[in-house]
């Protein structure tokens, strides 16, 4: 049995997976095309940058809230069904973007476009366990994550280049045609009858009431808005400091990007070495060290340099905590994933609309420090999570 187990572990992935890969990158790249373009968005539409952030904040909120709300209403659907349409929609409201005659028109479609990234994401992970053998589930889920950084090696920069020299409307067409391949992808690759069983309700109250997983939770909350006071503005905050023109803005996402998935994969190789409470205070360590030596990036270069500590912990810190709150409680894992995923998400607002207080005040300068602040605070969180998780052992 034991090596059947490891045959089949060590077995290539299904075909299956391709299209939810792609599909996290279309999700993920429309998702940070706002970032990567808010600069041009704030000077056609002749708003402030920190009335133009909004669109981030809403579309953050709308996600947090909507994963869970949607994994429930959504439950007993068709995934085949669910993951292509909720792609097509993708496509139609990103392309109704692209013809919005002001912001208000804009910040309203924005919001309804990201409902699929609260639909998509969870419920492509969820379908996992009725598309390949137990032996391969872990491998998969990493698999299809990778799309989201793909996003920040290739979508972002994309989204950036094709914004600021061609339009942000024209970013907007771009996500909206990845959106419907992706649809059709996903509608002709996946199986019908896929529909994987909905979290109860004593999983989600269980979950609630655990002090470790909670504080482990707000880990996630405090790091995602301790990045996003920058991240949500760093076109214009790079522009501003440095004067980078389109190209190379783009080419500081693309090197972000870069490191972002090479912290990914060395996070994958030595978290079992290291454990994941620790790879988590490493990851959130490496960002706050960035957001301390910040101001010191005075040209391109240097920029680029005192961002990498930054992008290593960005995306492998999160996969660190996913795999530290099954490690907590393995019953529990559906529910406290699924609320790490909304943490992400409330954290993003939280980081964007602050980010956007001290921006409309003349604090752009300060907005490291902001950040910085946010990322003590998850690593005092994180230290806590710990202690909890040795008292309930």
């Amino acid at each position: 049995m034991a090596t059947l187990t490891a045959a089949a572990a060590r077995a290539p992935l299904p075909a299956v997976l391709w299209p939810l890969l792609f599909g996290n990158f279309v999700i993920g790249t429309g998702v940070m095309a706002v970032p990567g373009t808010l600069d041009e968005i704030s000077r056609e539409l002749a708003v402030p940058v920190a009335t133009a952030g909004q669109l981030i904040s809403a579309g953050a909120l709308l996600m947090c809230v909507g994963a869970p709300l949607l994994a429930a209403v959504a439950a007993g659907w068709d995934r085949r069904r669910l993951l292509s349409f909720s792609m097509l929609w993708y496509a139609l409201m990103h392309l109704a973007c692209a013809f919005a005659p002001g912001f208000a028109a804009l910040l309203a479609l924005r919001v309804v476009a990201l409902v699929p990234p609260a639909i998509f994401t969870p419920q492509a992970a969820a379908s996992l366990g009725l598309l390949v053998p137990l032996a391969q589930r872990g491998r998969a889920i990493t698999f299809i994550f990778l799309g989201w950084s793909l996003a920040s090696v290739i979508g972002m920069p994309m989204s950036a280049l094709v914004g600021g020299t061609l339009g942000w409307r024209s970013a907007m067409v771009m996500v909206a045609g990845l959106s419907l391949l992706s649809a059709v992808w996903v509608w002709r690759a996946l199986p019908s009858g896929v529909k994987p069983p909905a979290l109860s309700l004593a999983a989600w109250q269980q979950t609630l009431r655990s002090g470790a997983l909670m504080v482990a939770v707000a880990v996630t909350v405090l790091s995602a808005a301790g990045q996003f006071v920058l991240f949500s503005y760093m076109a214009p905050y790079l522009r501003q400091q440095l004067g980078l023109a389109p190209g190379a803005l783009s080419l500081w996402f693309l090197c972000f990007g870069a490191f972002g998935l090479a912290g990914n994969v060395l996070m994958t190789r030595h978290i079992d070495r290291l454990g994941a409470a620790r790879s988590v205070m490493i990851g959130l360590a490496l960002m706050a060290a960035s957001l301390l030596l910040f101001p010191l990036g005075a040209s391109l270069a240097l920029a680029m340099a005192v961002a990498i500590p930054w992008a290593l912990g960005c995306f492998s810190t999160n996969s660190a905590q996913q795999a530290r709150l099954v490690a907590m409680a393995p019953a529990l894992a559906s529910a406290s994933v699924a609320l790490n995923s909304s943490a992400i998400y409330a954290g993003q607002a939280i980081g964007a609309a602050t980010g956007g207080w001290m921006i409309a005040r003349g604090g752009m300068a300060w907005l490291h420090w902001a950040g910085l602040a946010g990322l003590l605070a998850a690593m005092a969180a994180s230290a806590l999570a710990s202690r909890f998780a040795a008292d309930a052992r």
